[in-house]
């Protein structure tokens, strides 16, 4: 088995998927209101990928627990291609309507359930033998090529999309995918064999494959359930960040103005952190650093309004909290990496993954309505205390804050 050729293909996997995956986020809006004439449309794909991510503690407990090789991952992959490509069939064929953008949705969202942990547990176990500071290190690498195509992406496709227009970039993303799936079928290292758990192990029932439930895992081990409860309070008011300054942005005279500034200083800055992450986070203690983390991203969310009245300022606002969440993401992966392993570690990813994305699929859908009632900026200022909160309560200096609140907190008589 070669290991280097083996974290190489993955790594550059992550980096052709995502990047098929975010020039799509530009193109299939514009291919669904072309073909269907309709504005709903155009969130129905996005809609559809949420439902299979947040069932899959009950449908995707025991398949993930047989994703412990490059070709069963690249399988999942096969599947995302026959999602991703019955928009762009529908298209050619002149028939794309709601059941073909809920049906790529629903495909897809699967398959995206099931790749992504799984391929953070594959590397994670590929590199067990080599120790737990690579291990960290190929994982902060792992999340570098996913934040890469955060800048590379959006220009190159609206670049394609002005040159050829949308449609293309449906059948690159499938073709991207592929790619990945191929490069995955080289991966000759495999998973650390499942280790069937029973109520004893995990403090309740298990399946027959050995499969632990997600709640399991978190009831086990504290500090990965302090550390995902963060990341899900992150993801829960991700929206503030994303609407709040487009509409901040509408409200004081400057639309698209706000929202550019602070996504291009939050990508810069996470880029530059992600850089650095692979050095830094296994030299730092894990908890710490992802509540230090999400408390400078709290922090940032809190000035942004009064940081509003200068792009520059705002930017370089954003820059802040964005290099501060490679460090915090990379800081969680080495606390399920190293904690666990087998079927726990395919688990632990699991849950993570569905608490951040399910919350960030809850806070957009409501996001609106808050923003609609609280106004931008109190919504913004809200969310970045919501951060820093979590951070005081779930980090390792927990107990002291939990007095700290209790002893400002009315005692009854």
């Amino acid at each position: 088995m070669n290991t280097g050729r083996d974290i190489v293909a993955m790594l550059t996997t992550t980096f052709v998927t995502w990047m098929g995956q975010r020039t799509t986020a530009v193109a299939l809006p514009l291919v669904a209101l072309a073909e269907t004439g309709s504005t709903w449309s155009t969130g129905l794909v996005g809609g559809a990928v949420g439902l299979p991510m947040l069932t899959s503690p009950w449908w995707a407990r025991g398949i993930r627990q047989r994703l412990t090789t490059g070709r069963a991952l690249a399988c999942v992959l096969v599947v995302q291609v026959a999602g991703l490509l019955v928009v762009p069939l529908g298209a050619a064929a002149g028939t794309v309507g709601a059941v073909h953008l809920a049906a790529a949705g629903v495909i897809t969202g699967c398959a995206t359930a099931l790749s992504g942990p799984g391929q953070r547990a594959l590397l994670s176990d590929i590199c067990d033998p080599l120790g737990a500071t690579i291990t960290t290190k190929m994982l902060a690498w792992q999340d570098f090529m996913h934040r890469v195509t955060m800048i590379l992406a959006p220009p190159a496709a609206g670049w394609a999309v002005t040159v050829g227009g949308p449609s293309p970039l449906l059948w690159a993303e499938a073709a991207g995918v592929g790619v990945g799936a191929a490069l995955l079928c080289t991966v000759r290292g495999t998973a650390t064999p499942v280790v069937h758990v029973g109520p004893a192990a995990s403090g309740g029932p298990a399946d027959g494959s050995g499969a632990p439930a997600l709640r399991q895992v978190l009831a086990r081990h504290g500090d990965i359930r302090r550390a995902v409860t963060m990341s899900g309070v992150g993801g829960l008011v991700w929206f503030a960040f994303t609407l709040g300054l487009a509409i901040l942005g509408a409200e004081t005279g400057r639309p698209g103005l706000l929202i550019s500034a602070g996504m291009t200083g939050y990508g810069l800055g996470s880029l530059a952190g992600a850089l650095l992450a692979p050095a830094l986070v296994p030299r730092m203690p894990a908890l710490a650093t992802m509540a230090v983390g999400w408390a400078v991203l709290g922090v940032t969310f809190a000035v942004m309004p009064a940081a509003a009245s200068s792009l520059v300022v705002l930017g370089c606002v954003a820059a802040i909290g964005g290099f501060s969440m490679p460090l915090g993401i990379g800081a969680l992966n080495r606390l399920i990496s190293t904690r666990t392993d087998g079927a726990e570690r395919r688990a632990a990813f699991a849950a993570e993954s569905l608490v951040h994305d399910g919350a960030v699929s809850v806070g957009l859908l409501a996001g609106g309505a808050v923003i609609g009632v609280a106004g931008a900026g109190p919504t913004l200022v809200a969310a970045g205390a919501a951060q820093v909160l979590v951070a005081l309560l779930a980090g390792p200096w927990s107990g002291a804050a939990r007095r700290l609140v209790s002893y400002f907190s009315p005692v009854a008589a």
